[in-house]
């Protein structure tokens, strides 16, 4: 197996883009990740795309096809490209599938890219396209939305382990400051905890301003063999770690709703192949669809101990300049959450962070950053950690 690095990475703005289709955002994202790598299509051998649901939101099937053709890379050069879908965890998988492409040898420059396009159709579409992600038989057709399956999981951590209202709020206004400083976000403005507990109830104990938006995005990277890096650019980023693992889809099922079991062996994994532990982690990006998934994923990990979550965040932990800086990026709550791009905008994050590329958002001296994506309520989670030196 060969050691694998990041050469290339492009985020399109995120946000709901009515001016422009499907098409174009994943080409701006795919182009712009060629020119940061400084490689032409000719050089690509494959690519794999994270999309969740192309076919609900916009009516398109093909995926895979469609993007090569209209990134131009299909006539002519005929590069193979491989839709890849695990629900929200779309580009996470995407990504690993570029990894794994290029650590076996089988391909040499891969592109891994993800895109949603969400808002083309009603609330109530995308809201049943999101709930496909769940389990329809026993969740969606009893009327269970993933704002109520998620509102299950805080009510349950709340019980057990007194999180507090105010605790979740306090990880949506630490993402939305850090939103502010990020040109792609979607909301770039600061709340409070008294907005986002005085906004309207979406399923109890979660307001509107616990969860994430509906979003239009996508993004892309170009991996190639790490000794191999150096030849297309000077700040390569190399893979340390990358782990997969997966849960019942139902949430009725699952050993305990607070710990999403999937992310704490798709870390295990991935810590493990990197040799570290959640203590040698200076940044991480993680899953915070609602803001209570952002404690679990937190506990999840390994940065603090379950139940602490809270208490942990209330504390300052995970603010920049905090013993874990955690989306700085703004999460999928200010950043947005364009289903199939994120797991790559993920990773586009932590590049910017371990190349010193993040700005005002900048943590001092990071070496070692994580990578946490999750489709639907657990059912699917990937980690993956990168590394400033190979």
């Amino acid at each position: 197996m060969r050691d694998v690095a990041i050469i290339g990475s492009y985020t399109t703005k995120f946000g709901e883009m009515w001016e422009r289709s499907f098409r174009d955002i994943v080409v701006e994202a795919g182009v712009g990740a060629l020119e940061d790598a400084g490689v032409g299509g000719e050089s690509i051998d494959s690519m794999f795309v994270g999309n969740m649901s192309g076919g609900q939101f916009v009516e398109q099937e093909h995926i895979g096809a469609l993007i090569a053709d209209y990134s131009g890379l299909a006539a002519g050069l005929h590069v193979p490209s491989t839709r890849v879908e695990a629900a929200c965890a779309s580009g996470g998988l995407a990504f690993r599938q570029g990894i794994q492409s290029v650590a076996s040898g089988y391909n040499d420059i891969v592109v891994a890219a993800g895109v949603e396009k969400m808002t083309d159709v009603s609330s109530v579409g995308a809201s049943s396209a999101l709930a496909a992600a769940a389990d329809r038989e026993w969740e969606g057709m009893m009327g269970a939305t993933f704002p109520g399956l998620y509102a299950m999981i805080a009510r349950m951590h709340m019980q057990q382990y007194g999180t507090t209202s105010e605790q979740l709020a306090q990880v949506a206004v630490k993402n939305h400051k850090n939103g502010t400083n990020n040109p792609i976000a979607q909301y770039r403005n600061n709340i409070t905890v008294d907005k986002v507990l005085n906004s309207i109830m979406v399923a109890d104990p979660l307001h509107i301003f616990d969860c994430s938006p509906i979003t239009d995005g996508a993004a892309a990277l170009v991996l190639a063999p790490a000794e191999d890096a150096h030849k297309y650019t000077d700040t390569p980023i190399y893979i340390k770690g990358s782990g997969q693992a997966s849960d019942t889809i139902a949430l009725h099922d699952r050993r305990d709703i607070t710990t999403l079991d999937a992310s704490v062996y798709a870390a295990k994994r991935a810590y493990e192949m990197a040799g570290i532990g959640p203590d040698d982690v200076d940044v991480a990006e993680v899953h915070d669809c609602f803001t209570i998934a952002e404690i679990c994923a937190i506990e999840d990990l390994g940065f603090v101990e379950k139940g602490q979550g809270g208490r942990f965040v209330e504390e300052g932990n995970t603010v920049i300049g905090g013993k874990i800086p955690v989306n700085t990026s703004g999460g999928l709550k200010a950043c947005g959450h364009p289903v199939g791009a994120t797991g790559i905008k993920q990773a586009a994050e932590i590049v910017n962070q371990l190349r010193g590329e993040a700005g005002k958002r900048q943590v001092e001296g990071a070496e070692i950053g994580l990578a946490h994506n999750v489709g639907g309520s657990g059912a699917t989670a990937l980690v993956h950690v990168l590394g400033r030196e190979r």
